[in-house]
């Protein structure tokens, strides 16, 4: 923040900028998806400052693997190191749920996390009133976008409002403008969604799956045979055709959303917290995704002047994605924005596997992904940005009794080791290794 300040009131900036108004110039928190504790971990180890987290039968976390006992020693694993955890509330409720609102606000105040994401307006009233001095943030699901709908909230008190995926910059930029006095958050990164966010009713429809409930089967993804005519109520005679090739048709896939390239930008009008979508996504993608925004955010502040996107987009580019896109970000998307082609992957990297252990020269490795003898690994260590690189020149089972040429993970959690060159202390529990596909 110093850095920032300074840059500004020695333009002379300051004779436009009151002291309310500093805040706009504080690093951003970055808050990361946690599906796991594992995947808390992961995140902590990587940078983030905060994670969300969800209780399954009470958020869009139907298929959370974070139990309750898991959730409490994952807030008392972050509070120990000074980092956040929220918890999910985002449900629309039904009467069917009401009825374990007074168990959940119980649970809460055991739990103590940093704040609750709620999108309900009757659940944001009845914490309101059990729980008075949690913080409340209003999630994507209540399609905040407007500055008149964050005032809402903040006047009834809300701490912070989560911004709808389809509000584009200039509208973003005028809500802070006008909405100084309450945090906004902001989607960077992740999946976009073919509807208003978390809005679909493609997947209920065809797979009774409520993405409301958080149970999404991603139909938008699925391959479609078609053969269409389309005409245009105001355009009589003028047919649109659509005819799949020997791909199929992807009509509904969106490419994933990706905002490094304006990172600079939304870092300027003071955006509080950048938000990773990625709840079901691996503990490569919140390591990756924490540790390169990590050292985008600190990059910029550090000398904002030479600030680049190239190198931390050559890092996401790893990621498995469908092709990026900066979503609503310069206004309604075209069809850049979709890939009709596939849904396949643009990346050449998978995620190997998990350091479990390192001593005596050897990093034990929980697998997830089949390991071969001439194999490229790349280890992203917490503590270097370039990642180490090595070739798989010996494996060792788990018991490290005999080499093999080759290991895959299973249905159990299969380990290997490896011997390791490098400074061992480089590479802590909970470390992510990427396996390049030649």
């Amino acid at each position: 923040m110093g850095y920032r300040i300074a840059q500004l009131l020695n333009r002379g900036e300051n004779r436009q900028m009151s002291l309310s108004n500093l805040h706009r110039f504080k690093k951003p928190e970055l808050l990361l998806p946690a599906g796991s504790f594992i995947k808390l971990k992961t995140a902590f180890l990587y940078g983030a400052d905060a994670v969300y987290a969800g209780i399954p039968e009470m958020s869009l976390r139907a298929k959370s693997k974070f139990p309750l006992e898991d959730i409490e020693e994952g807030i008392s694993f972050a509070h120990n190191i000074d980092k956040k955890v929220y918890l999910t509330l985002n449900l629309f409720s039904h009467n069917k749920d009401i009825s374990i609102l007074e168990d959940f606000a119980k649970t809460v105040k055991i739990l103590n996390p940093d704040g609750i994401i709620i999108s309900d307006p009757g659940i944001f009233q009845y914490i309101k009133k059990e729980i008075p001095n949690i913080h409340i943030h209003i999630s994507t699901q209540a399609n905040v976008c407007s500055w008149l709908t964050v005032d809402f909230w903040k006047n009834i008190g809300a701490s912070l409002c989560v911004l709808g995926r389809e509000v584009s910059f200039p509208e973003v930029k005028e809500i802070r403008e006008k909405c100084n006095d309450i945090k906004l958050e902001m989607f960077i990164h992740g999946a976009m969604c073919v509807s208003y966010s978390g809005r679909c009713l493609i997947s209920a429809f065809m797979a009774s799956r409520s993405a409301n409930q958080g149970a999404c089967a991603h139909s938008c993804r699925w391959k479609y045979k078609s053969k269409l005519l389309l005409e245009e109520e105001l355009r009589p005679g003028e047919y649109i055709e659509m005819e799949e090739d020997d791909k199929g048709t992807y009509i509904l896939n969106s490419k994933d959303l990706c905002l490094m390239p304006k990172l600079d930008k939304i870092v300027d009008i003071g955006i509080d917290s950048f938000k990773i979508e990625g709840r079901n996504k691996s503990e490569y993608y919140v390591a990756q995704t924490s540790r390169v925004y990590r050292k985008a955010i600190d990059d910029y502040f550090d000398n904002p002047e030479s600030w680049s996107p190239d190198k931390y987009m050559q890092e996401l580019i790893t990621l498995q994605n469908r092709g990026y896109t900066l979503g609503f970000f310069d206004g309604v998307p075209g069809q850049e924005a979709q890939g009709y082609d596939d849904t396949a992957s643009k990346s050449d990297y998978r995620n190997a596997g998990v350091v479990k252990a390192n001593k005596n020269g050897f990093l034990t490795i929980e697998l997830r992904h089949k390991l071969k003898k001439g194999d490229e690994l790349e280890i992203l260590s917490p503590f270097k940005f370039e990642p180490i690189k090595l070739v798989l020149n010996e494996i060792y089972n788990k018991d490290n009794t005999r080499l093999v040429k080759e290991l895959a993970p299973g249905k159990a959690h299969q380990s290997i080791k490896i011997p390791i060159k490098e400074d061992i202390s480089l590479f802590p529990e909970n470390t992510i290794i990427r396996l390049k596909i030649l």
